[in-house]
């Protein structure tokens, strides 16, 4: 009888450690999704110098819609058609389409770390929209943390500066169909199939770009530009696909902070590409945002409200 307690021990101390290296590997999962994030935001500020935004969000998309399609209909078949709510559907790709095509244009004018960092605003949006809109009730914690984050995105903008310009006021109307469309993501999924909001969300965005794809459709200057392109489109795919993988082996709630290091990846990104480098101003601000962005996040997906996703491009 005396071996039952150290057997339940070991038990335990084995059952912690799976656990230990379930987290471990969530959290590895996700940086290495935020990495692919920054990749493909990198990629698409490239883009822009050549390639018509209409063009690069078709390519980006249709790269997605196809690969998605080859791996889950094998799989799922029918069944991954089938939907409640195709107007919603119909409604939430249009919404990501919007806050692609307003990254596309934002990444043309911004520098990558600063455009991140006012995108990762996003949660603390929906925290407001909640409150406004959704009725719901916010703490006076959750408040400060909103003004925190507005106060870091006016640290990065610096309103009446000689940086500020109108290029600034189009990461905020991404943030605002971002933030819907979590909102939106948030109600589908308590009667959608998640693969099926996946799969309806890249075919929509393809199938709405395309009917104005062909008035911007021009030919590239090199085959680098189409490689440049499919990496856009691979990177965008995997990021998805590990970040699907992260949330299955660690709860949302002690993955959500390490989204905001994708704002280090993308000063990398910008560093390395481009040669930008944020001063000591914009520094303060980005870290602002990731503080209260990163426990307003933590404090959402706690209380079970709407799931976080990072803005995509």
């Amino acid at each position: 009888m005396s071996s039952l307690p150290g057997g339940a021990t070991a038990t335990s101390r084995i059952t912690r450690d799976i656990e230990s290296e379930r987290i471990l590997a969530g959290i590895g999962l996700v940086l290495l999704a935020v990495a692919c994030f920054a990749t493909l935001d990198t990629a698409t500020k490239l883009s822009t110098a050549a390639v018509p935004i209409l063009m690069g969000v078709w390519v980006r998309y249709a790269f997605q819609a196809v690969a998605t399609t080859l791996v889950l209909l094998p799989r799922h078949g029918t069944t991954l058609l089938r939907t409640r709510h195709p107007r919603y559907q119909l409604l939430r790709g249009a919404l990501l389409l919007a806050s692609s095509t307003l990254a596309f244009l934002s990444l043309r004018y911004m520098p990558l770390a600063e455009f991140t960092s006012i995108v990762l605003i996003a949660p603390l949006v929906i925290t407001l929209l909640a409150a406004t809109t959704l009725k719901e009730q916010v703490s006076p914690l959750r408040w400060a943390l909103v003004a925190g984050g507005f106060v870091g995105t006016l640290v990065i903008l610096r309103p009446g500066g000689g940086a500020f310009s109108w290029a600034v006021l189009l990461p905020i109307g991404l943030v605002l169909t971002n933030a819907w469309f979590q909102v939106l993501t948030s109600k589908l999924a308590r009667t959608e199939n998640p693969l099926t909001m996946h799969f309806y969300t890249g075919w929509v965005g393809t199938l709405l770009a395309s009917v104005a794809v062909p008035f911007a459709w021009t030919a590239l200057p090199s085959w680098q530009w189409w490689a440049l392109l499919c990496l856009m489109g691979l990177m965008g795919t995997i990021g998805h696909f590990l970040l699907i993988l992260a949330y299955q082996r660690t709860p949302a709630s002690t993955l959500t902070p390490y989204l905001y290091a994708q704002i280090a990846f993308a000063m990398l990104g910008g560093w390395i590409m481009f040669s930008q480098v944020p001063d000591v101003v914009s520094l303060t601000g980005m870290a602002l945002i990731a503080v209260c962005g990163a426990a307003g996040a933590w404090l959402t997906v706690r209380e079970r409200r709407v799931p976080i996703e990072p803005a995509e491009s």
